[in-house]
């Protein structure tokens, strides 16, 4: 039978200890299954169903078993009709990188995907972040791997799955179309350096929801030419918040639009809900709304940052900049640690416009100082209670952001 070439979905899995309390990882023309806890299901004896072990995987968490992982897969994709590949429960499977992908010989092509389960992907980063040029200054500065990556998967369902400890990123959704991401939990030391939660990039049509993360870094980060996302329920903290960027690094060419975050709740950590882009770089931010967001003890809860540099060494000031417009925070309330609850710091070549502010009252952790705005080349109006008070350049009126919801799919 002719093999048949598609742009499939790649999944790629970092060295990592694999929990399997997983259930049901559906692909193209295979299925990986990872059964519950406890169950007691007959194994099956089909050449479509293929159990892990029987390829060689140990599961105590010493062996490496990826070669078994590898050969299973080869199995599953050369077969011309469905199959599985079952991992058994109550195991743990230390896997090394690995890459999961087509094209297979089933006619089957990956057009709905799914992967669920109550088992822990651990990335063991440790020895990596010690390494890290953050914690330790003379290291080079050197890029690590993320936890789990999905790499131009189409109508994709993700839940129920823990990772921690990811060497940098936990979960990333690359070039993906259509994703629903629900029920993850995503854990790192608060010290442990970029290990940002979920990572979306050039990516469309994502909705991340009922999901908790307590990282190193960004708790959701949302970049370089993505559109349509959806963040809602989100537990987020410690880390540093949820964040547009950064865009524009290096000259680069970058647009981020049509982001509703709706219903989060960030604590401790050192920003809340931020836009940041370097100097120097081109494109735009536009039509994103933050709205029911409650905050407790967070630094920089509001801000806009378009001076950002991430750098040991300071940034020289250009002209060009990322266009920054069109941007709504609506029921954003709590406390704030740092004594700035709103910072609004702008392009000169390239000011702010059309920000907006309705129903914000940021109050001081400690009870102590008032809270206050910084503006600089920001252009926006507000409506109604906004503490502390706005401090726009302009004084015009302006059209509450509208991100219809129907534009997002809730689902799959």
């Amino acid at each position: 039978m002719k093999i048949l070439s598609f742009n499939f979905c790649h999944i790629f899995l970092v060295a990592a200890f694999l929990s399997s309390n997983l259930t049901d990882v559906e692909g193209f023309g295979s299925l990986i299954q990872l059964p519950h806890s406890g169950s007691n299901r007959t194994r099956l004896r089909s050449k479509r169903v293929l159990y892990v072990d029987e390829f060689g995987a140990k599961g105590d968490g010493f062996s490496d078993d990826t070669e078994a992982f590898k050969d299973a897969w080869e199995v599953a994709c050369s077969l011309s009709s469905q199959a599985k590949i079952i991992v058994p429960a109550r195991s743990t499977f230390l896997v090394h990188p690995i890459d999961f992908s087509g094209p297979c010989r089933s006619k089957v092509t990956l057009r709905h995907f799914t992967v669920e389960g109550g088992g822990v992907i651990n990335g063991m980063g440790e020895q990596w972040w010690a390494r890290s040029c953050k914690i330790n200054k003379t290291n080079p500065c050197r890029h690590a791997p993320t936890a789990i990556t999905f790499h131009r998967c189409k109508n994709l369902k993700f839940s129920n799955v823990m990772v921690i400890n990811s060497q940098q990123m936990h979960i990333a959704f690359t070039k993906c179309f259509r994703v629903v991401a629900s029920n993850l939990k995503v854990i790192a030391p608060v010290s442990s350096p970029n290990t940002d939660g979920i990572h979306i990039s050039a990516s469309s049509h994502i909705q991340v929801k009922d999901s908790m993360t307590r990282t190193g870094d960004d708790c959701i980060s949302i970049v370089s030419n993505s559109s349509e996302i959806q963040i809602g329920n989100i537990a987020c903290g410690p880390g540093h918040g949820i964040s547009i960027g950064s865009l524009g690094k290096s000259h680069s060419w970058s647009q981020v639009h049509n982001v509703l975050v709706d219903g989060v709740f960030i604590s401790n950590t050192e920003n809340g809900v931020r836009i940041k882009t370097w100097q120097g770089g081109g494109g735009f931010v536009s039509k994103i709304s933050f709205q029911n967001v409650l905050m407790e003890n967070v630094s920089n809860p509001i801000i806009i940052d378009q001076y950002y540099c991430d750098s040991s060494h300071p940034c020289a000031n250009q002209t060009s900049a990322v266009k920054v417009e069109n941007i709504s925070f609506v029921g954003i309330k709590g406390t704030s640690a740092t004594e700035e609850a709103i910072r609004f710091a702008c392009s000169d070549s390239l000011p702010c416009e059309n920000l907006y502010l309705e129903d914000v009252e940021l109050l001081s952790t400690s009870g102590e100082k008032a809270t206050k705005s910084f503006c600089w080349e920001a252009e926006g109006s507000s409506s109604g209670s906004v503490y502390p008070t706005p401090c726009f350049s302009n004084i015009e009126s302006f059209i509450k952001l509208d991100v219809p919801s129907s534009s997002i799919p809730l689902s799959i």
